[in-house]
């Protein structure tokens, strides 16, 4: 199993970017997926989380209204839109699979795959 996380970079406060998770392997297509995020001297933090199999999601407070979560199942692709971005949403950002397709999960523990992660920096 295999998640390649892209679409990271630098962009003002304000802005926006949209990061998407590539999976390939054969049984990760049965697991929900999220996203967390983990800033320099902070734990991990859950941010996102959808439900492989129809169209549950379950967000972080402080992205709700800001963050979208999305997914093409025939792409094997989980997608995590952001906008309104502030300073505070610098942290790298991970995404993951894991637990059965119809649910969401937002504690680490439940998810079994993890990728390298991708880099978000809002400059103020």
């Amino acid at each position: 199993v295999q998640l390649v996380e892209s679409g990271g970079g630098l962009v003002q406060a304000g802005g926006s970017l949209r990061l998407s998770c590539a999976a390939s392997g054969e049984t990760v297509r049965t697991y929900a997926r999220g996203w967390f995020r983990q800033a320099p001297g902070k734990e991990r933090e859950f941010v996102a989380a959808i439900a492989w199999f129809g169209t549950t999601a379950r967000y972080a407070d402080s992205v709700k209204g800001r963050f979208a979560i999305s997914k093409d199942n025939a792409k094997e692709t989980v997608y995590l839109g952001m906008n309104s971005l502030k300073p505070e949403d610098t942290a790298v950002y991970c995404c993951a699979a894991g637990g059965r397709g119809r649910n969401v999960y937002d504690t680490a523990e439940r998810y079994t795959n993890w990728g390298q992660g991708t880099q978000v920096t809002v400059s103020s």
